[in-house]
């Protein structure tokens, strides 16, 4: 048997991460942890000093857990094209799509203002992952599919 259990994002501020999330997506802190470097760093395939720190925020059942590496550092980002292989961003049902949009600039994001379809628009968060925001209403309509 296997359960889902999170998706890990890198950030380079953990604590601006922490605000965006929570303030800005509606995620509510679940727990930390400071893993220690000894088996971290051959789990991530990080050289010690690793001096990790693990945020988790829950949102409708989903895990995000937010990493930052004190001593290791951040490698540099890079825009992702939503044809690259792996996880390309994550969707969040807002009530109010403009709103929260203001909100994520508050906050440090970026709204993509050429991605607004009226019922979905892309923003980045402030270490630039891609999010989807979608209407609330969107799982409705796809359950009439």
């Amino acid at each position: 048997m296997s359960v889902f259990n999170h998706v890990g994002h890198c950030v380079r501020d953990l604590e601006r991460a922490r605000r965006f999330y929570v303030e800005g997506l509606g995620f509510e802190p679940w727990y930390e942890l400071e893993p220690p470097d000894e088996g971290s760093d051959r789990l991530l395939r990080l050289k010690a000093p690793i001096g990790s720190k693990c945020v988790y925020l829950r949102r409708d059942g989903f895990v995000l857990e937010l990493l930052y590496y004190a001593d290791a550092g951040t490698a540099p980002a890079h825009d992702r094209v939503m044809n690259e292989p792996g996880l390309t961003h994550i969707s969040v049902s807002v009530d109010d799509i403009p709103a929260t949009c203001a909100r994520v600039t508050e906050l440090g994001g970026e709204v993509l203002d050429d991605t607004d379809i009226a019922v979905a628009i892309f923003v980045r968060d402030p270490d630039g992952q891609l999010i989807e925001l979608l209407t609330s209403s969107y799982p409705a309509t796809r359950d009439q599919a």
